[in-house]
């Protein structure tokens, strides 16, 4: 469920008719997502096809001051031919509106689905996709700082303690103590940055057979190392949910893919598999704080931490250090 703030039917209308997008004539609750409220809207203009829309209202984990750094961004890469939603301006020509206190946005609604078992053709396509929006990034004027980096890794896990990642499982608090100092001490430095999405899974990929049709939720993205990126879409699509299937297939053409469009440089090849190590960290670490601290008669199940502890088992194997190596 990810309704958490009901809109009644004449305050939806309203909403609608101030961006201007014609006439309200259905709306419906979104059940995915787990941060803000989403809706699919349909509406029409006069005599037109009638046309779908998303509207999302952000609940408290997004902070509204960033949005205009989210939406101008999804305006930037569209207009460089990248597979985003467009942003719905008001009548005002703001991205954004309030109701009752809350942050609202309309986005475009594009066609397709999101796979939960992909191909290495999508798994291609989908590399290439993000190497595009990396490039087309370069010349997006604004810059935000990655609010879920090392920093906020660590102290996550601080507050879990070591006792309570120990009843995740018992060598947990080892291996993440083990490997924030490796990160930590192993960071790499100059290494090429821009907007990166840093949450591409597959649920953020909008997919019509092979092609992607759109790229969504770029909630946390933010200006990091482009290479870290890869990584973090490496984690989210090479591996079996739980994380114990590795799929050295969609691995290979996810960075063809990539790099059918930008080539990683031999720094970036080289710092990689940290990088993934980080990748995996970062999801370990929320999901692990989100286990110990979501209530039980939360709406929304957290999400298994164990899954991560996998990922990173397996980027930190020494059997797999030439995971990232290039091929001959």
């Amino acid at each position: 469920m990810a309704v958490y703030t009901r809109i009644g039917a004449e305050d939806m209308a309203a909403i609608v008719d101030a961006f201007d997008v014609g006439t309200l004539l259905s709306a419906k609750g979104i059940a995915e997502g787990v941060s803000n409220s989403n809706w699919l809207l349909e509406a029409q203009r006069g005599e037109d096809e009638p046309r779908r829309y998303i509207l999302t209202m952000y609940e408290e984990r997004t902070d509204v001051e960033d949005l205009p750094f989210f939406l101008d961004l999804l305006d930037h890469l569209a207009a460089n031919d990248c597979p985003v939603p467009r942003t719905i301006h008001d009548r005002e020509g703001a991205s954004h509106r309030f109701h009752e206190g809350k942050a609202l946005a309309l986005i475009e609604f594009l066609p397709g689905v999101s796979v939960s078992e992909p191909t290495p053709g999508q798994a291609r396509s989908v590399g290439a996709a993000l190497a595009k929006v990396h490039l087309a990034a370069a010349s997006f004027p604004q810059r935000r700082t990655n609010t879920m980096g090392l920093a906020r890794w660590n102290q996550l896990l601080t507050d879990c303690g070591e006792e309570g990642l120990n009843l995740i499982h018992p060598e947990l608090a080892r291996i993440v103590k083990r490997e924030l100092t490796s990160l930590t001490l192993g960071w790499p430095l100059g290494l090429p940055e821009g907007v990166v999405h840093a949450d591409l899974f597959p649920d953020n990929v909008l997919m019509l057979g092979e092609e992607v049709t759109g790229l969504i939720d770029f909630y946390f993205a933010c200006t990091d190392i482009l290479a870290y990126d890869v990584a973090v879409t490496h984690a989210a699509w090479c591996f079996s949910d739980d994380g114990t299937r590795f799929d050295p297939e969609i691995s290979r053409a996810l960075l063809e893919g990539y790099e059918s469009v930008r080539p990683l440089s031999d720094e970036e090849r080289a710092a990689l598999p940290l990088l993934a190590r980080a990748a995996a960290m970062r999801f370990l670490s929320t999901r692990a704080y989100d286990w110990m601290n979501t209530p039980e008669d939360a709406l929304v199940t957290p999400k298994d931490p164990l899954a991560f502890a996998r990922r990173l088992d397996f980027y930190a194997s020494a059997e797999n250090r030439d995971l990232f190596a290039k091929e001959a």
